[in-house]
């Protein structure tokens, strides 16, 4: 009679961190498996409305013309070929940047040239002082004279200022002696405008930046 053996394997019971392994991996499996609650729709928010505030003038320095007291016809012609001195002489200490504008050399050939007219310019302008202000006529054209200088220096409109006194340093080399003080009430306010705000080349202009807001963007699940 013939016996049939048969094999019989046996595997080890499985250890303690086995088991604590194969407890794990269950539990990540399962944890996997629960899927989350659907979110809520967003609730649609208000939109936000932005002020725009426009901008206001200001941050231009414009230097204020010296004002006399009730002058006389002379006085006022004497007061504009003095105010002309002056914007030459302040254009010649600040506008050296350009040697196109040539405001040294026109302002020594304007002394130069047109002296005689301006020794008569400042005397006319002590005899207005001395009219108010009696023995002081001295310290009181020297403080219009300071003050009067002063009018002409500018930062913002600087590059206006020195065409302008370039221009004009040119166009009174061209005048004949003896008829600055005619040209001088014409000329004075070409200096004097140019120091105000000028309008910015429409390739300048910076336009106001108006915020839109986008939309809420959703991301599916």
């Amino acid at each position: 009679m013939l016996l049939a053996t048969l094999a019989v394997t046996t595997v080890p019971p499985a250890s303690a961190a086995q088991s604590k392994t194969s407890a794990k991996t269950s539990a990540k499996t399962s944890a996997r498996i629960v899927r989350k609650p659907s979110p809520k729709p967003p609730v649609a928010k208000k939109p936000v409305v932005v002020e725009v505030v426009p901008a206001r003038p200001g941050g231009f320095m414009v230097p204020k013309e010296v004002i006399l007291r009730k002058p006389t016809p002379a006085e006022a012609a004497a007061n504009a070929v003095w105010n002309v001195r002056a914007g030459l002489n302040v254009a010649a200490l600040q506008c050296q940047f350009s040697g196109y504008l040539k405001t040294v050399n026109n302002y020594n050939d304007f002394l130069k040239h047109h002296g005689e007219e301006l020794v008569r310019a400042q005397q006319a302008m002590l005899r207005h002082f001395r009219r108010f202000d009696g023995a002081r006529a001295v310290t009181s054209f020297d403080q219009y004279t300071t003050r009067t200088y002063n009018s002409y220096s500018t930062l913002d409109a600087q590059y206006a200022f020195c065409d302008a006194a370039g221009r004009v340093g040119r166009l009174v080399l061209a005048l004949p002696k003896g008829k600055l003080t005619g040209m001088a009430l014409t000329l004075l306010p070409q200096v004097r405008q140019s120091l105000a705000q000028q309008a910015l080349s429409p390739a300048l202009t910076i336009e106001p930046i108006v915020p839109v807001e986008l939309p809420e963007i959703i991301i599916p699940d």
